[in-house]
């Protein structure tokens, strides 16, 4: 038998250390989680993607009755400037979550659909895609999604 280790790096930020120029992308997720449709479960998550020519493009959470009909933010920021910007890559996307009156105090992470919606991407552009995860007070970076899935599924697997 043997063994392999997985590390993941992680740069964590308090807020008021944040680096300006991330700081508009963070703020983009953060306005948009407040535009949530989230009746059902009253966590509304925003994203913001950086396109390689400067767009932001943003997304939120929509809920449905009729579960798991609904999108999260990441996904539908994503297919959004996928289909409407085929050409630019993803360069970042920022995470934001509101719930009970306020930010989450905990990191907003992307949940496992929407982790591999990510690698898809990084795959069709062969660029690494920056992962902003805001939680109030801190803010948790990664390079690439694979930091996050390391042990990713894509096209190769398929082989």
């Amino acid at each position: 038998m043997e063994n392999f280790e997985i590390i993941t790096k992680i740069r964590i930020y308090k807020e008021s250390d944040y680096p300006d120029s991330k700081k508009e992308l963070l703020n983009r997720a953060k306005i948009t989680a407040l535009n949530a449709y989230a009746p059902y479960s009253n966590y509304y998550v925003g994203a913001a993607v950086l396109l390689e020519d400067g767009t932001i493009i943003t997304g939120n959470n929509q809920e449905n009755a009729a579960y798991p009909s609904g999108l999260c933010a990441e996904r539908t920021a994503l297919f959004y400037a996928n289909a409407n910007y085929p050409d630019k890559a993803v360069k970042a996307i920022a995470i934001a979550a509101y719930n009970k009156g306020g930010y989450s105090k905990d990191v907003c992470t992307p949940c496992g659909s929407c982790r591999q919606v990510l690698v898809e991407v990084e795959n069709r552009y062969s660029l690494p895609i920056e992962i902003i995860m805001y939680g109030e007070g801190q803010i948790y970076e990664v390079d690439s999604i694979r930091d996050l899935l390391p042990l990713s599924f894509g096209k190769d697997s398929m082989g």
